[in-house]
């Protein structure tokens, strides 16, 4: 994994599936700002629609975002939810 020992990973990133060739890491996110039910299901549907996603999952209770993703494409999932975020509810951040 990268030469990463599993005990410094943080807790937001996590190791889900090792397929031959294909990492599927979990990153979890704090939505601060997130005030609508409706659009925390917007946000999840669009995001779970991106390449590379193998789920996402929006809890407007505890604020979280979750995203299970291909390792390789994180980095710019991470940034098309930003987008998709902004768009949706444009004082909600992603941390």
């Amino acid at each position: 994994m990268n030469g990463i020992i599993p005990d410094m990973i943080p807790d937001s990133y996590r190791l889900i599936s090792r397929k031959i060739g294909v990492l599927i890491m979990r990153k979890t996110y704090r939505l601060e700002g997130l005030g609508c039910a409706n659009c925390a299901a917007k946000m999840e549907r669009a995001i779970g629609r991106l390449e590379g996603v193998k789920s996402a999952t929006v809890n407007f209770l505890t604020t979280k975002l979750i995203i299970d993703a291909e390792d390789t494409e994180m980095d710019r999932i991470e940034q098309e939810a930003r987008k998709i975020i902004k768009k949706i509810e444009p004082y909600c951040e992603m941390k």
